[in-house]
């Protein structure tokens, strides 16, 4: 399938994996149109509002689902449902405000068949236990995600600047930001509860995974080049440095100790995170 086309196609599924890991499924844009580039994140500002209330929603939603999930060892349906709904619809205005598509995102929680980005979670069984201490079994997987996607706001001009120029993103930076939107995805599918599995995979997937002649998504399996994981290093690193520096020259204004813990790892993008309001 020609990524050009804009279209979507399963692809591999990960059922042969002994615990299967949401997926973020993106078609790579051959070209992308230099005035939507130019004008991106002005473009998505209607969505960032949306965002915004669908993360307040969500939030307590997660809460309810929290308590179910305790008692009946899973999510119900109808959290299910809308929790990947507003997953799926950050992951799509996501996709747009980090340069890896052209097409301009549905106001619908349930996107047209070919929209060029798709997640797909599953409905699980869930440990109770893990349910009960999710809060703090998240911290390690919050700080690794906040360290990647802050530093690649951190460049976010420059990332810009080089697609308006070459009126595409270079395919290591796809690569690299790809898996870092894909990491991003995982965690906060592990902190809604829409999955079991731990988040895993910024560095992208094995090789192995790739079926030779088949045409497949972009994203599914990703597969990094040298290239890329150099990227996503340095992502970290610049997240670190952000970090670090923020820590050091903002004051503390909130005495609340989940956010003088949770706070500073959950920012970094221009429409926020569920993450963040859930800390």
């Amino acid at each position: 399938m020609a990524a050009s086309e804009g279209r979507w196609s399963p692809g591999r599924t990960e059922s042969d994996a002994d615990e299967f890991r949401p997926v973020l499924d993106i078609v790579e844009p051959a070209r992308q149109r230099r005035l939507t580039v130019l004008l991106r994140l002005l473009l998505l500002i209607p969505h960032f509002v949306v965002l915004f209330v669908l993360h307040i929603a969500a939030f307590f939603t997660v809460i309810v689902g929290w308590f179910a999930a305790l008692a009946l060892g899973r999510l119900p349906d109808p959290v299910f449902r809308f929790l990947s709904g507003v997953l799926g619809y950050d992951m799509r205005v996501s996709a747009g405000d980090m340069l890896l598509i052209d097409r301009y995102p549905p106001f619908a929680l349930t996107p047209p068949v070919d929209y060029p980005v798709r997640i797909e979670v599953r409905p699980t069984p869930l440990n109770r236990l893990a349910v009960l201490f999710r809060v703090f079994l998240m911290i390690p997987a919050a700080i690794v995600q906040s360290l990647a996607v802050y530093g690649w706001w951190a460049f976010a001009f420059v990332w810009w600047l080089i697609t308006l120029v070459l009126g595409r993103i270079p395919r290591p930076l796809f690569e690299a930001t790809a898996a870092t939107l894909r990491y991003r995805m995982r965690f906060t599918a592990y902190v809604m509860m829409l999955s079991p599995a731990y988040p895993k995979g910024l560095f992208g997937d094995d090789e192995f995974s790739v079926v030779p002649g088949t045409s497949r998504p972009a994203a599914r399996p990703l597969v990094l080049s040298s290239a890329a994981k150099w990227l996503v290093a340095l992502f970290l690193v610049l997240g670190l440095a952000g970090h670090v520096t923020s820590s050091v020259t903002a004051s503390t204004t909130d005495d609340t100790p989940t956010t003088r813990l949770l706070g500073p790892w959950t920012r970094g993008t221009p429409h926020g995170s569920f993450a963040a309001a859930a800390a």
